[in-house]
């Protein structure tokens, strides 16, 4: 890029004032590449800070380009510090032209979390496209940007642009599985022979399940109040990973919590009788972040079983921990992920998630038309926009 050429990025300004702007390109710092950005998957997240200005507790102070699941070409490698830790490729083997997935959450490496493997939880990690710091880190909606080399990983040829930006959410689904064998006082049960139910089939449900199938658990059941999304999940990946599907239904809120939690309970029998369990799944993987999922996801695991939290949803939440604590489900978070990406990179590589990326990626969206992008992930597209198709992941490329 030349001195006299600028940078297009799709700039938040506030709640649903999202502009393209040029910028000039930033000057690498030591330890950067620059990267030409093909693709930008649009998660949830990125979702909440368009239509509210805020994800959760953190509030957009300043112009920020959102973004943070991507994959691009490098286009410039300065001279680069080596050594890289917890995780992150090696610097020294990138070069111009090389394809890679860029993890976006950058760890200060030095505190006892990072030294530990578990820079996710780093208190100082700064997040692209997130507004939890100030200044605010941008992320990837732009065809240009610098980045630590250390934090970029390299794709083999036969994985697209397409699969890089699924990267991102696949090691989120990796980090869960992890989680889920790790934590716990008990022995645990193997995920091989296992049973899992996932709760919510959007696109880290969906690789979640799809992960669980390589794995080699052997009944996996994932619900979904959207049918459409369940027929994706039953024919992922051409149906070879033999999903089944349950419809929950959609329900008024019943008017106590008892009545609630009994209702989850009823539910929770049902989705383990339709997979013809008794007792329920060794395993659940709530994707949803939704109060009265997590709570069908406790009566849903069987006592001795695991309950893994893996979507955001919101902070306080009334639940049937007495159900979980007299039969041992273990309930386990999940923030993001640690040191997933390379194997996140080797399963779209060894081919056994082929047709995956074609499933999830529904719609394909321009930079210059990146609002179109966010009206289709919210389902507010206007007639004609969405193809006839139903959103699960709409990847901005450049």
């Amino acid at each position: 890029m030349t001195s006299t050429e600028k940078v297009e990025a799709l700039v938040l300004h506030g709640a649903k004032d999202l502009r393209l702007e040029k910028r000039q390109p930033a000057t690498l710092r030591a330890g950067e590449v620059r990267i030409a950005v093909k693709a930008t998957g649009i998660c949830g997240s990125d979702l909440h800070y368009y239509s509210h200005g805020r994800n959760g507790a953190f509030v957009i102070q300043a112009p920020l380009v959102l973004g943070h699941e991507a994959s691009g070409v490098v286009t410039a490698v300065p001279e680069i510090t080596n050594g890289a830790t917890n995780g992150a490729a090696s610097s020294s083997a990138l070069n111009v032209g090389d394809r890679v997935a860029m993890e976006v959450g950058i760890p200060c490496r030095a505190c006892n979390l990072c030294t530990t493997g578990k820079y996710n939880l780093c208190p100082t990690l700064y997040f692209s496209g997130s507004a939890k710091t100030s200044p605010h880190t941008d992320g990837t909606l732009q065809n240009l940007l610098s980045h630590p080399a250390n934090m970029c990983h390299k794709l083999p040829e036969n994985v697209t642009f397409e699969q890089g930006a699924l990267v991102e959410p696949l090691a989120v689904s990796l980090h869960a599985l992890n989680r889920s064998q790790s934590a716990g006082s008990g022995v645990g049960v193997p995920l091989v022979g296992s049973t899992a139910l996932v709760l919510g089939a959007g696109a880290v449900g969906l690789l979640t399940a799809a992960a669980l199938a390589v794995a080699g658990v052997a009944e996996i059941v994932i619900a979904d109040i959207d049918a459409p999304r369940l027929k994706i999940a039953a024919g992922l990946g051409g149906g070879r990973f033999k999903l089944k599907t349950f419809l929950l239904p959609r329900k008024a809120p019943a008017p106590t919590i008892e009545e609630t939690l009994a209702g989850a309970q009823e539910l929770a029998t049902e989705l383990s009788n339709s997979a013809g369990l008794e007792t329920g799944f060794d395993r659940v993987f709530e994707c949803t972040g939704v109060q009265s999922c997590v709570q069908l996801g406790i009566f849903a695991a069987t006592a001795g079983g695991k309950l893994v939290l893996v979507g955001m949803g919101t902070p306080t939440q009334t639940l049937p921990l007495g159900a979980a604590a007299l039969r041992e489900v273990d309930i386990i978070g999940v923030f993001r992920y640690a040191n997933c990406y390379p194997a996140a990179i080797a399963l779209f590589a060894s081919g056994k998630l082929d047709g995956v990326a074609d499933d999830l990626v529904t719609h394909r969206v321009a930079l210059a038309d990146g609002e179109k992008a966010f009206r289709l992930a919210l389902n507010q597209a206007k007639e004609g926009e969405d193809e006839g198709r139903v959103p699960v992941k709409v990847v901005i490329t450049s």
